[in-house]
């Protein structure tokens, strides 16, 4: 009796993981076999009891249907669970959400998390955020930081982001970034696992399921020129033309305006145009007579900007 004790003590020892990594485990292979129903049953005991990975695929589960009743706000509980455990996947995936349900500040306070342990989706959102000043305090050469970590991991879109800004500052600024992007890479190496918009990994090993959380990275605000330092002020005639300035893009309306208020002072009396670009709206003032003229007035202004023709 006592060397069968002993054998199977020795048996789970030789399986190199906890029991509750292994079931958590198995949950995810019946998923990747298209098993939900298994899958859901594995998770919830090992959730309950405070899984942050368990927690993290139950929130799956319940943002697709599968194995549950579809249930958003049953997923963010889960993920709110997860990530705060300092599961990283849930921390990206609820600052995703929370990001595109117009909630910038909180999720970006999980982006950020996230961005701290090198996750390329996250560090691209925060670094653009950063860079805009959109829910945080801006930080051009910090979020310069962030945007080119994400582009050295092969993110696309990082990479598109980071040539945009590349134009825009100055080479002193940009060395700055990178060395700040060197240092905390040096400090916090990049995430051995694949995204969570990435397909199943099958096998024992995979812990956490990986759906098609989102079809791409939540929208970052677009990046926008720096002016020139040196400029003439914009005109003060009549405001007439087919050139106007864009002063940034936003997720939530409120934010372009609530800009163009600050601005409003320094354009001569220009109006507002709020411009729909997919999931964000670009905030654009004029008109403007010339494009010499709109970009007088991106010199002026104080703000990053660049001239755009008007429709």
């Amino acid at each position: 009796m006592r060397f069968r004790y002993l054998a199977a003590l020795a048996w789970l020892i030789a399986l190199g993981a906890p029991l509750s990594a292994q079931s958590v485990a198995a949950g995810a292979d019946a998923w990747a076999k298209g098993d939900y129903d298994t899958a859901v049953e594995n998770w919830r005991p090992l959730a309950e009891k405070g899984d942050p990975d368990a927690q993290f695929n139950l929130g799956q589960a319940y943002r697709w249907g599968r194995g549950v009743t579809a249930n958003l706000s049953a997923a963010q509980t889960w993920y709110e669970r997860a990530a705060g455990s300092g599961q990283m996947d849930a921390q990206v995936i609820l600052g995703l959400m929370l990001f595109q349900n117009g909630d910038h500040a909180a999720g970006l306070r999980w982006l950020k998390a996230a961005s701290e342990k090198g996750e390329p989706r996250a560090m691209l959102i925060y670094g653009t955020a950063l860079y805009n000043g959109d829910s945080v305090p801006q930080d051009a050469v910090l979020g310069y930081a962030y945007v080119s970590r994400a582009a050295a991991q092969g993110l696309q879109a990082a990479k598109d982001t980071l040539a945009q800004l590349d134009k825009i500052l100055p080479l002193e600024d940009r060395r700055k970034g990178v060395a700040i992007a060197m240092a905390k890479a040096k400090a916090t190496p990049a995430p051995s696992s694949k995204p969570a918009d990435t397909k199943p990994t099958k096998g024992p090993s995979a812990k956490t399921v990986a759906v098609k959380t989102t079809a791409k990275p939540a929208p970052p605000l677009v990046a926008v020129a720096k002016p020139p330092k040196t400029a003439a002020p914009p005109s003060s005639g009549p405001a007439t033309g087919s050139w106007r300035i864009q002063l940034g893009a936003f997720s939530q309306r409120s934010s372009a305006e609530a800009l163009f208020r600050k601005l409003s002072g320094k354009l001569a009396g220009r109006q507002a145009y709020y411009v729909p670009a997919g999931s964000v709206i670009r905030l654009q003032a004029g008109p403007f007579e010339s494009k010499a003229a709109a970009a007088a007035a991106c010199g002026a202004v104080g703000q990053a900007c660049f001239p755009v023709p008007g429709k």
